[in-house]
């Protein structure tokens, strides 16, 4: 009995009389975020996304130096990148039927500035006057890399050769006619890696290549003239030498996974950009497997 005087002064004692007060923190601050990185497409018509329904497709998800409104291929690339979770701030200047030098010597003012990541595309026949001649691509490449690197050194070039086109092949005008339909895409690789390895470019962008394995893989029609063969698709639109919607799809895809790192199969059957622009989930999937198995290859 003489327990209860003690258990009832315990239990008149408020509980947090015997709780030891918590300790001070200070507030922690949020990580902060890391900046998109800056990257830029230089280009012509086939950075554009011309004669598709992808020129002008989410213009406002990218920023045109020129003001003419494109989306095109940055503007694909951009929402791979969002979907994948990476923060990428993309620009492009673009301007069709040029060369490098064109943008080398008429928008310089454009470009002059410090970029992360730059992506140089050529004319698809690499010079008006003498088609398949590398000459002025070696020295403009080399040109625009020294004026890049001046403003950052750090930052990664990457070349990106175009695919064949139909109209140079089948054509009795073109310059590879009577010729495999994959020797352009071929020929355009070869003088890039020339230009690369004499600029010391990040790295190349097969988005030829890819077409290229597109035809040899039976999923794409290799010559327009005589007809679509039934379950494949036409990469080139209505005049055999821009790209379809499918022909620029498959360009985004090899050059946002050479950039990225990004293995173009894990966007998968739901990508957004595919269902905007019509191009079905069987569809999407093909082509997210032949860029993967291409960027694999190379």
């Amino acid at each position: 009995m003489r327990l209860l005087p003690f258990l009832a002064l315990l239990a008149a004692t408020p509980v947090a009389a015997h709780q030891a007060p918590a300790p001070h923190r200070e507030p922690v601050a949020p990580a902060p975020r890391a900046a998109p990185q800056r990257v830029l497409f230089i280009g012509n018509s086939f950075t554009q996304g011309a004669h598709s329904a992808v020129r002008n497709w989410h213009a406002g998800s990218v920023t045109d130096l020129n003001g003419a409104g494109y989306g095109g291929v940055p503007a694909l690339f951009k929402l791979f990148a969002e979907q994948s979770g990476l923060a990428y701030d993309v620009s492009l200047e673009t301007q069709g039927g040029k060369t490098l030098g064109f943008h080398y010597h008429e928008r310089r003012a454009l470009i002059d500035r410090p970029w992360d990541i730059v992506v140089l595309q050529e004319l698809s026949t690499l010079s008006r006057e003498r088609p398949g001649d590398p000459s002025d691509y070696l020295r403009n490449v080399e040109r625009l890399s020294t004026l890049l690197r001046a403003r950052n050194p750090a930052v990664r070039i990457y070349l990106m050769p175009t695919w064949s086109r139909a109209d140079q092949t089948y054509q009795p005008d073109g310059h590879w006619y009577r010729q495999p339909i994959t020797r352009m895409a071929v020929d355009l690789r070869a003088a890039a890696d020339r230009a690369g390895e004499a600029s010391r470019v990040a790295g190349i962008i097969p988005a030829g290549e890819a077409w290229n394995e597109a035809i040899a893989a039976g999923y794409a029609d290799p010559n327009p003239y005589d007809g679509i063969g039934a379950g494949q698709v036409n990469l080139w639109t209505y005049d055999h030498y821009h790209a379809s919607i499918h022909g620029y799809y498959l360009e985004t895809l090899v050059a946002f996974g050479k950039i990225s790192g990004r293995d173009p199969v894990l966007l998968g059957k739901d990508e957004r950009a595919a269902d905007e622009l019509g191009i079905s989930d069987a569809q999407a999937v093909a082509m997210q497997r032949i860029a993967s198995d291409q960027l694999k290859r190379r």
